[in-house]
């Protein structure tokens, strides 16, 4: 499609880069790596949960029948010898047999003979002899085996998501290692000769590399993994044999930059007669310019993105249109991005014709809704406010006014720190 053509429509667009993605395939990892992954297997407990019964207490096991006939805590205490200690890890020697305690340790196992445990500020004396001053019924602060969880109990399924809590289920059920749908390889590449290392001295008409890092880390907060970051310059040469390099190596591709109607323009030149990647405008603002296919690696084809340069319109396009598809991979159910609703704090113009992802900062209300102040600057070069929002507004591409007190749909971006202040 030739960038003359017809505006496509971001839906379509969003479709289009959706197309044929799936899940990676399975890898098996150790548990320690997989959190925020997605297992691709059912997995049921090796062991009981607790293991065996132990004291949910530091203090005596006790037979509880010792305490009711001798009548303790009605004013009196009861004498027990102390026979033992046990401390989590240890195994009972000795059994408790009537008049006599074992001194134990939260999660240590339950002697022979016990039935109860009554807690350490119920008792006064120690190593020897023990008085009881309160008396326990049988069971009391004892957990018993497999009264959270019984052997062979699934602890994970197909597409459930291994957060920091079930990671410590699956350790505890005794698996070492999950089957789970991998982190997408990604590589990330700044296309232009006038880029330069960030920290490096500016030489007139150079600026810094900033698109790089903003992808890597949108790829990283999304759950991917950077493969390779860096920029290359505006020779085909080099760039076709760097992407050549790279399909052999990741799971997707990121460019930035290249990808407009300029004379320079060199991921539009090496790719345009590919056959597997076309180049079109899509009907948004920020980030008309998009290159979108598949790079061949054999028979493996590898999402290819090209986005436009500009830093807003780079990052606009990500959320939009790599997010969904990096999640896909991920495994992970919903991949579209979720909206909310928010309350415009005060008017705004927005472009006919064209979606606009207008950014915001999101602020509390004083009705108890959530607002959004739209930011100053919405050109595709203001990076410091694109710093500042943590809202992308979605606006209509028939409406092109907005005041104060009107209601949109709204992105909440999904790597800021979550804070919304009150006004």
């Amino acid at each position: 499609m030739s960038g003359d053509a017809e505006m496509r429509e971001v839906h379509e667009h969003m479709a289009a880069a959706m197309e044929g993605v799936a899940p990676l395939p399975g890898e098996r990892l150790p548990v320690a790596e997989c959190v925020g992954l997605v297992a691709a297997e059912r997995l049921v407990s090796r062991v009981d949960l607790p293991g065996f019964d132990n004291s949910a207490m530091d203090g005596y096991a006790v037979q509880a029948a010792d305490l009711v006939r001798a009548g303790a805590g009605r004013g009196r205490g009861v004498r027990l010898q102390v026979i033992g200690h046990l401390a989590a890890g240890d195994a009972p020697t000795e059994a408790v047999r009537p008049g006599t305690a074992i001194q134990i340790m939260t999660g240590a196992p339950l002697p022979p003979g016990a039935d109860a445990v009554v807690p350490v500020e119920d008792t006064y004396g120690g190593a020897k002899l023990v008085t009881i001053t309160k008396t326990v019924p049988a069971g009391r602060h004892i957990r018993r085996q497999g009264e959270d969880l019984a052997a062979g109990s699934v602890v994970v399924s197909p597409g459930d998501l291994l957060t920091a809590r079930r990671i410590g289920l699956v350790a505890a059920a005794g698996h070492g290692e999950v089957l789970v749908h991998p982190r997408p390889r990604v590589a990330v590449v700044s296309t232009g000769a006038e880029l330069v290392a960030p920290g490096a001295d500016l030489a007139p008409g150079q600026i810094y590399d900033s698109n790089s890092h903003l992808l890597a880390a949108a790829v990283t907060a999304v759950g991917g993994l950077t493969a390779y970051r860096g920029s290359i310059g505006d020779d085909p040469e080099l760039v076709r044999a760097e992407l050549a390099r790279l399909v052999t190596q990741v799971d997707v591709i990121i460019t930035s930059g290249g990808v407009s109607m300029g004379v320079h323009d060199v991921i539009k030149d090496v790719l345009r007669d590919s056959g597997t990647v076309e180049f079109v405008q899509v009907a948004m603002q920020p980030g008309k310019p998009q290159g979108l296919g598949v790079l061949l690696d054999g028979e493996r084809r590898v999402p290819f993105f090209g986005l436009p340069g500009n830093p807003v319109s780079a990052a606009v396009s990500f959320t939009i249109f790599v997010r969904p598809v990096l999640r896909r991979m991920l495994g992970l159910e919903q991949p579209e991005t979720t909206t909310v609703s928010a309350e415009l704090t005060a008017g705004m113009r927005s472009p006919a014709g064209k979606v606009q992802f207008a950014r915001a900062r999101a602020r509390m209300l004083p009705n108890d809704r959530l607002g959004a102040e739209p930011l100053a600057g919405q050109g595709s070069h203001f990076v410091a406010d694109l710093a500042e929002a943590n809202l992308l507004l979605i606006i209509p591409p028939d409406t092109t006014e907005l005041s104060a007190g009107d209601v949109v749909h709204a992105i909440l971006l999904e790597d800021d720190d979550g804070g919304v202040t009150a006004r």
